[in-house]
């Protein structure tokens, strides 16, 4: 099967037009979306932020998509309240919701005024964030002291079953430590090597599930276009670990992004005018072994771009919607918790 999902990017596009947005591509086949989950964007040019957990339930309910969302439980957000968000839209749209979590990125999470720890630190909390929801979603009263604290959290709305909670990784290192944990991967677009590399360490360490790509790209009719709308809205996204984790402010980000070059933007995004181009790469990602596939068109006008991929590029790939999103654990009846 070949998903083929939308992502909404929020740091780019305003809630209402996003919504939109993913209503139109469902309508034009995608069978999937994702959803970004940030405080800020990456540049001024970019220019939005909306809160995504709001955005999701309206998404949800105004279309018939499936839906995952990226976040970072153990700063911005304590993991108590994740999981009652989980639990909240795993209740009402069964099956329809998946949760990737990970050790998050500076630009997002300073915004406490706490310490900005190490990686090792961010992973070790994250663990421990892991821990914590997976324990409430299974309707445990928890209390918990260490990088997080928790004091007598308890779910009273869960979901029939527990919706999967997945491991983001950009390196072979972190999708090998993820494995015993996650649900399924989520990484970017990188090249098919590397990528080759991070899907083997996390299925060679055992983990399992789906394998979600989020696939960043710029379509235009001309190449010149295409190439600048991937330069004015993603020069600010080329960067590297640490490098993307550890950037404080949008101000950081737009001035390291003065020198770089559609070239150098060319190398992390699929630019080009060919849609049988992109449809090629597509495949290169379903051959190598992606179960699902988001497209991020990096632009802000997403119009053109969904109907173009809808008449010319979701045919020849023939996507399907992706199962049941569940773990097929039961949660703890109500009557249960507590007796």
């Amino acid at each position: 099967m070949t998903v083929i999902g939308f992502h909404c990017s929020h740091e780019q596009i305003a809630p209402g037009r996003l919504l939109r947005d993913v209503q139109h591509a469902e309508q034009a086949g995608f069978t999937a979306a994702m959803s970004s989950d940030h405080l800020s964007p990456w540049s001024v040019r970019q220019g939005e932020s909306g809160f995504a957990w709001s955005f999701l339930g309206a998404a949800l309910a105004t279309t018939s998509l499936p839906f995952g969302v990226v976040n970072a439980p153990g700063q911005r957000y304590h993991p108590a309240i994740i999981a009652q968000a989980i639990a909240t839209l795993s209740s009402m749209f069964p099956g329809r919701f998946w949760a990737a979590l990970g050790s998050g990125e500076a630009s997002n999470e300073r915004v406490t005024g706490e310490v900005w720890p190490r990686k090792d630190v961010r992973d070790a909390r994250l663990r421990e964030c892991v821990d914590v929801i997976r324990r409430l979603l299974a309707g445990e009263e928890v209390s918990h002291d260490g990088l997080v604290t928790v004091n007598r959290a308890r779910l009273w709305t869960l979901p029939d079953e527990v919706p999967p909670l997945v491991g983001p990784a950009v390196t072979p290192a972190t999708a090998a430590a993820h494995a015993d944990w996650a649900d399924g991967i989520a990484t970017t677009n990188q090249p098919l090597e590397t990528l080759h590399e991070i899907l083997s360490a996390y299925r060679d360490a055992g983990g399992r599930g789906a394998a979600r790509l989020q696939v960043h790209l710029s379509w235009a009719p001309t190449e010149d276009e295409a190439a600048a709308i991937a330069h004015h809205q993603w020069r600010s996204n080329v960067f590297p670990p640490p490098v993307c984790w550890d950037a404080e402010h949008i101000d950081h980000f737009d001035a390291m992004a003065e020198t770089v070059t559609p070239e150098h933007v060319a190398g992390v995004v699929n630019v080009s005018s060919d849609l049988g181009r992109h449809t090629a790469l597509l495949q290169e990602y379903v051959d190598a072994g992606w179960d699902e596939l988001y497209l991020h068109f990096v632009g802000q006008e997403q119009e053109r771009f969904v109907d173009a991929f809808g008449e010319h590029v979701l045919p020849q790939l023939a996507p399907t919607p992706p199962p049941p999103a569940t773990t097929g654990v039961p949660a703890v009846e109500r009557e249960e918790v507590g007796r």
